[in-house]
C-alpha cells in the first residue's frame, strides 16, 4: 500500500506544473519541439553525463524540492527506482553514431540504464530497480510496480522517474508525425511514493481521461512524463488520489491511485 508523497516536474517550459501554459500548441507558436536545457549541476562526474542523465538528476531535485526533503533522506537501501522512457535515450545512441569517429562519448551512455545509474549513484540509491521502455501507459506499469514493491514490504519508498527528450532524434520523429501530437516537449518528472494506506489499481480505458487530456494540452507532448504531470496537476488541484490513463501504439490504459476505501477505483 503506498501513497504518493511529492513530484517533481520539469519540462520546456519551466519548473513545475505552473509553467505550464494554457494551450501548449498556441505557446510553442509553429516549433516542433520545445528543448528543456542542460541542467548547470555541479561535480566532475556530470562533466561526462549526458543531459538525459543530468536531466534525471534534476528532477530528483526538484521533488526533493517540493517534499522539503534532503538527499540524505532517500538514500540508502529502503528507496527502490523504478525509470521508464520512450525516447530518452536515443539521444546518446543518435550522438554517439554520429561522432563515433571524433566523440567523446563512452559507450555505456547509450544504454537505458544510464540515466536510472546516474540518479542512483548521485543519491546514493540501493533498492530494488527496475526499468521499463515504453510511452504513457509504461508509466502507469512503473507506478503499480513501486506500488507492489512498497506493499510487498521491500522498499519503504520509491521513486518513479520518467526522462524524455527529443532534440537530438528531432527528425527520427518526424518521420512518423501521425504517431505523436505536436509540439514534443522535453521533460524529467520524479514522483516519491512512500507506505500509506492508498493503492495503485490498473485497468483498461475505452478513452483518455480528462485529466490526460488536460496535461496534453497544457504541456504537449512529454510520452513517459505524462501521467506524472497529469498526477502533479491533480495534486495542485487537491486531488491526491487521481485515475490516471495513458495511450502508447494502441493500448490505453488506467491506473487509479485510490485512497484506502479505494472509493475511486472504479
Amino acid at each position: 500500500m503506498s501513497r504518493m508523497a511529492a513530484i517533481g516536474v520539469l519540462t520546456g517550459w519551466g519548473e513545475g506544473v505552473a509553467a505550464l501554459p494554457e494551450d501548449a500548441v498556441k505557446a510553442a507558436a509553429g516549433r516542433e519541439v520545445i528543448e528543456l536545457p542542460r541542467p548547470a549541476l555541479r561535480g566532475e562526474r556530470f562533466r561526462r553525463a549526458t543531459r538525459e542523465c543530468l536531466l534525471g538528476v534534476a528532477a530528483v531535485q526538484a521533488m526533493l524540492r517540493e517534499a522539503a526533503l534532503e538527499a540524505t533522506d532517500i538514500a540508502g537501501p529502503e528507496t527502490a527506482l523504478v525509470y521508464v522512457t520512450a525516447a530518452g535515450y536515443g539521444a546518446a545512441n543518435r550522438t554517439f553514431i554520429d561522432v563515433a569517429a571524433g566523440g567523446t562519448l563512452h559507450f555505456p551512455y547509450t544504454a537505458p540504464s544510464a540515466v536510472p545509474a546516474e540518479v542512483a549513484i548521485e543519491f546514493s540509491l540501493r533498492g530494488p530497480y527496475i526499468i521499463l521502455i515504453g510511452g504513457a501507459t509504461a508509466t502507469l506499469d512503473a507506478l503499480w510496480s513501486a506500488d507492489r514493491l512498497l506493499a510487498q514490504g521491500r522498499c519503504a519508498r520509491a521513486l518513479v522517474l520518467a526522462v524524455e527528450t527529443f532534440v537530438e532524434c528531432a527528425d527520427l520523429f518526424g518521420r512518423a508525425r501521425w504517431l505523436v501530437p505536436r509540439p514534443l516537449v522535453e521533460a524529467a518528472a520524479c514522483a516519491l511514493l512512500v507506505r500509506g494506506d492508498g493503492r495503485a489499481v490498473p485497468g483498461r480505458a475505452a478513452v483518455p481521461s480528462g485529466l490526460e487530456a488536460e496535461a496534453s494540452r497544457r504541456a504537449g507532448s512529454t510520452l513517459a512524463c505524462g501521467p506524472l504531470v497529469a498526477a502533479a496537476l491533480a495534486r495542485a488541484g487537491g486531488n491526491e488520489y487521481p485515475a490516471l490513463t495513458g495511450q502508447w501504439r494502441g493500448r490505453c490504459a488506467r491506473l487509479a491511485l485510490a485512497g484506502g476505501n479505494l472509493a475511486d477505483a472504479g
